[in-house]
């Protein structure tokens, strides 16, 4: 069989567009083009409906209790994660300023708290054990009497790793303190459920799940306890005053379609994607001597294999790679040479964290695209290697 290249195994970055989204999308991108808020008339009352149904999808894939009171519409995951620790940081100043996070969060969680950091608040960044992992006994011993949240991601996006979020929302019950996550990676590749894990508020985003660009989401408990919000966009007041701003009805329908195929499917897809992930590195590892996988070895998501190949910068690798699209640290930071600070906060060594490549398959991978990766990245690896090494001999003797 004939393989199609470049193979994308970037699916941590974005998720291609399903076809049925898609299909469910382009009523509201031609015709039903009403806006939500205009409930005068037909068109904006039938947008409004497809609004109020997909918030029903999304609710049913994450178990919300009541997801037409407690899911409010974004951007995407980034403005969800703002919206959720300025929002939060600001109701509650009275009763504290300490916020919780920890090394390895998405730079829209850490940039934000450091944010907060500098307007008053005091911010604990929680260390990592060389699994990636924090554990509940750290979050324990971090929560004080002034501590108002506790922000800690779900799955990590570059490694996959799974945080024990379960026992740290325990933890942070017996306290009294609210609990965020952002979840972005993980919903749709793997069962999430809001009272499972305890958490109070939840952020995700369309695109990671096969949906598309430019919607996302903020879960917010509605019971036991009440988030409440301090306002972050004005004007308007739309989402029950919560997020002011037109919404984006072709987006959230088909994020709402992009949750229910999730929903569906996850449990087959979540066992065939992880026995290719299996096979991927299994063929590497197999092939290659010199090779880390980093990272959790079963607590992680199924799609995602992050490998550290010895003596292989990363950026090398890629050029010798092109046929296959992975990349070599986040989206969001794939554009700076400085190793990994995930990896860095992980406790590897820079020249491991520079070797590392993040695999992250997908809905639409196949079994001939991981052999054909197999083949050709450890040729890329090899190749690598090889002028290392030759780079070295003229060093050695001054050529």
């Amino acid at each position: 069989m004939t393989v199609k290249t470049p193979i994308y195994l970037d699916c941590n970055a974005t998720t291609p567009l399903d076809p049925r989204v898609l299909e469910a999308m382009m009523p509201y991108l031609t015709g039903e083009f009403g806006n939500a808020a205009s409930v005068t008339h037909a068109y904006g009352d039938r947008a409004r409906q497809a609004v109020e149904a997909a918030r029903e999808q999304l609710g049913r894939l994450i178990g919300a209790p009541s997801p037409d009171k407690e899911i409010v519409w974004t951007s995407g995951a980034t403005e969800a994660n703002n919206l959720a620790l300025k929002g939060v940081a600001e109701m509650y100043r009275d009763k504290g300023n300490h916020i919780v996070t920890a090394a390895t969060e998405h730079k829209a969680v850490l940039d934000v708290v450091a944010h907060l950091g500098k307007t008053g608040y005091d911010v604990t960044v929680l260390d990592v054990d060389g699994n990636g992992q924090v554990h509940p006994e750290q979050v324990a011993e971090a929560i004080t009497d002034r501590t108002i949240l506790v922000s800690l991601m779900l799955a990590n996006n570059e490694t996959g790793v799974l945080h024990p979020l379960a026992d740290v929302g325990r933890v942070c019950k017996e306290r009294g303190v609210l609990l965020h996550t952002d979840a972005t990676q993980a919903v749709g590749k793997i069962p999430v459920s809001v009272d499972a894990l305890g958490v109070d508020l939840l952020s995700c985003s369309g695109h990671k799940l096969y949906g598309p660009k430019g919607v996302g989401a903020l879960w917010l408990r509605r019971r036991s306890p009440r988030v409440r919000l301090a306002i972050q966009m004005h004007g308007g007041g739309h989402e029950a005053n919560r997020r002011s701003g037109t919404l984006n009805v072709p987006g959230i329908v088909g994020f709402g379609a992009a949750a229910e195929l999730g929903r569906a499917e996850m449990p087959e897809q979540s066992r065939r994607v992880g026995a290719l992930r299996d096979r991927l590195e299994q063929g590497l590892m197999g092939r290659l001597e010199n090779v880390r996988r980093n990272g959790h070895p079963t607590d992680r998501l199924p799609n995602t294999s992050n490998l550290s190949f010895g003596h292989v910068e990363g950026e090398a690798f890629m050029h010798y790679c092109q046929g296959i699209a992975v990349s070599s640290g986040s989206a969001c930071t794939s554009a700076s040479l400085e190793p990994s600070y995930v990896l860095a906060a992980m406790g590897l060594p820079p020249g491991w964290a520079h070797a590392s490549i993040r695999f992250s398959l997908g809905r639409f991978t196949t079994a001939e695209e991981v052999d054909y990766t197999v083949e050709h990245a450890a040729e890329a690896v090899q190749r690598v290697r090889d002028i290392s090494q030759i780079d070295e001999l003229n060093e050695v003797f001054g050529r």
